[in-house]
């Protein structure tokens, strides 16, 4: 059986040839070239809005910064005046090397085997048209819900999220919306159980400069910039193998739970021959929300200070903030998700988030976010090469979120929804 390469149209039903018609949507939207460093953020606009439309549910365009547009689609509850559930999505995608690729990134091939090929099909384009099937199957089966549903469309989520979710919780368009709770990105799970993420590491970008000595490249001239840089990557790699240790010997851990060192760009020197004044080194640093910020700061000080005079440093990306979403069984929103996982039969591993997702913005102003993508059984492919998802996994998904959306809108008033 040859890739299946076609299939164009609406949710609901029979899609071409024979295909489930979400799997149609889905591949069409893959098909949509929403890719960095220039995403087509226009034709997501207008394929959201057709889909609006067939929903028959309003649709806000918010221009949170110039050409980056936040559109939300809203089901409105029996009883809006109570707290709202936000199902967060992003619509950009990362860039692809296509020569390593099995398949055009953007053709949405299915394979034989139903697996379905292009880039976004886990990051994180299945969740947004998960969600859109989930509503529009409930909307069809004349489901009425007590709390609003807010289906949210961000964009620049892989390149930090600064023009797109970072900006808008701050935005008053943001605090009408009064969100409850949050469902946004998880990771896929090769083995049978579904992983749930309630917090994140919070990246720090640093780059430390390190003055010395200049000098002609045929003597020992002393106290150069080269041995205080050996000293800042000898500082930092250290610490690196005592966390991939801690990792490795603890079976408790996962890699949100340890801070990650990488080296990732080295800078100076014009010529063979001449000593350099400056040479920079920068790391990517992920830390964990259980680490105290301040302590750890203080350390790079000191590896600072032992390197040698002159030292600085500073960040491209610093996040301060470690909030964590409750999963106790005492927590009502939590309650509400877990408690509809296990009726699905659903093992639920709880982690921290090793990367970073736009979650961390939403928690940061307070708010309970879960990070879930209903894909197990699945190589986590996110950002690589061949990225795929098989459409039964898909499917099912549609169904997780049919009764997590019912489950979640329908949590009896609490005290935050005074």
């Amino acid at each position: 059986m040859l890739p299946d390469k076609d299939g164009v149209g609406g949710g609901g039903g029979q899609g071409t040839m024979g295909e489930d018609s979400s799997v149609t949507l889905f591949r069409e939207y893959l098909r949509l070239r929403t890719v960095h460093p220039e995403p087509d953020y226009d034709a997501a606009l207008r394929f959201l809005d057709g889909i609006a439309e067939e929903l028959g549910l309003p649709i806000k365009k918010i221009e949170v910064c110039p050409g980056r547009v936040v559109s939300v689609m809203t089901w409105e509850g029996t009883n809006p005046s109570l707290k709202t559930i936000l199902l967060n999505s992003h619509t950009d995608v990362v860039p692809v090397y296509q020569e390593h690729w099995k398949y055009d990134a953007f053709a949405a091939v299915k394979d034989s085997e139903g697996n379905i090929f292009a880039r976004g099909t886990q990051d994180m384009k299945s969740v947004t048209i998960q969600y859109i099937e989930a509503v529009r199957r409930l909307k069809a089966e004349g489901k009425k819900l007590m709390r609003t549903i807010h289906l949210m469309f961000v964009p620049d989520e892989e390149v930090g999220g600064h023009k797109g979710m970072e900006t808008f919780v701050k935005l008053p368009e943001f605090q009408e919306l009064n969100i409850g709770f949050a469902l946004d990105e998880g990771l896929a799970n090769p083995g049978e159980a579904f992983t749930v993420f309630y917090g994140e590491r919070n990246p720090w970008w640093i780059t430390v400069r390190c003055p010395g000595n200049p000098g002609h490249g045929s003597r020992f001239v002393e106290n150069t910039a080269a041995e205080k840089l050996r000293s800042i990557i000898n500082s930092f790699l250290d610490f690196r193998e005592k966390e991939k240790g801690r990792l490795n010997t603890s079976e408790c851990f996962t890699l949100g739970d340890v801070t990650t060192v990488n080296m990732t760009m080295v800078k100076g020197g014009v010529a063979y021959n001449v000593i350099p004044a400056e040479m920079d080194v920068s790391f990517d640093l992920r830390i964990p929300p259980t680490v105290n910020l301040q302590e750890f700061e203080e350390q790079i000080k000191q590896w600072c200070k032992e390197a040698g005079e002159g030292i600085t440093y500073d960040f491209a990306q610093k996040h301060m903030n470690q909030n964590m979403t409750s999963t106790d069984e005492s927590d009502p929103w939590w309650n509400a998700f877990s408690t509809t996982c296990k009726a699905m039969n659903m093992t639920l591993e709880k982690e921290i988030f090793p990367a970073a997702t736009d979650s961390r913005f939403i928690r940061a102003v307070g708010l309970p976010a879960i990070g879930f993508s209903p894909m197990n059984r699945t190589p986590i492919l996110l950002h690589d090469h061949n990225e795929f998802l098989n459409e039964q996994v898909f499917l099912k998904g549609i169904q997780v979120y049919e009764r997590l959306v019912v489950a979640l809108a329908n949590v009896p008033a609490m005290t935050c929804d005074a």
